[in-house]
Parts: structure tokens; sequence; C-alpha cells
């Protein structure tokens, strides 16, 4: 399994690159899992899932916080439970979740 990170200033584009070398993965035929970490997270835009679908993702960190900080769920529970599916081959699953939502 590989893993890429997109990281820069803010403003920089790096929802737009993630999105897209998502997309060009996918369609490589890679499983592909984009990890929404920004604390304004439009990468669900970005891949085509739209606002009020973006919007609709429970953040991870926010619904397990009570649980306590040790996780005892494997990864791939995780991903199932709090992920969404974003057209082929394509998954997106949301750090946190934001208040304010405010696209672009």
């Amino acid at each position: 399994m590989n893993k890429i990170a997109v990281a820069g200033k803010g403003g920089s584009g790096k929802t737009t690159v993630a999105g897209v070398l998502a997309r060009l993965f996918a369609d490589g035929g890679h499983d592909v899992l984009a990890v929404d970490a920004d604390n304004n997270p439009n990468l669900g835009i970005s891949l085509g899932i739209g606002a009020e679908r973006t919007y609709a993702l429970v953040g991870t960190r926010e619904e397990l916080l009570p649980l306590g900080p040790a996780i005892a769920s494997p990864m791939e529970d995780l991903v199932d439970r709090f992920s969404t599916e974003a057209g082929d081959n394509v998954r997106i699953i949301q750090v946190s979740k934001y208040d304010n939502f405010a696209p672009g």
C-alpha cells in the first residue's frame, strides 16, 4: 500500500492536488482512500460528492473522542464506518468535523 500526503501553506491548492491525485490513481485501477485532515475539509467537493454529502461526513476524531484516546478498532472498521464512496475506486474519510462550513 502506497501513501501520499499533500501539504503546503493555505491557499496553495492542496485540496485540488489531492483530488486530482486520487482520481488519477483510481483511473489507473488502484483503490484509493482519500483522507481529509484539513481544518476546512473540502476534499469531498473536489472529488465530486457535493457540498451536502461532504458536510454530512462524520468527523472520525469527534465521533471517537468520547471513547478515549486508545482506539481499539482496526483501521478497516473505521474506514467501513466513517468513509463514503466518492466514485469509481475512491472512498473518502474525514478526520475532523467542522462547524462553519465554508466551501472554496
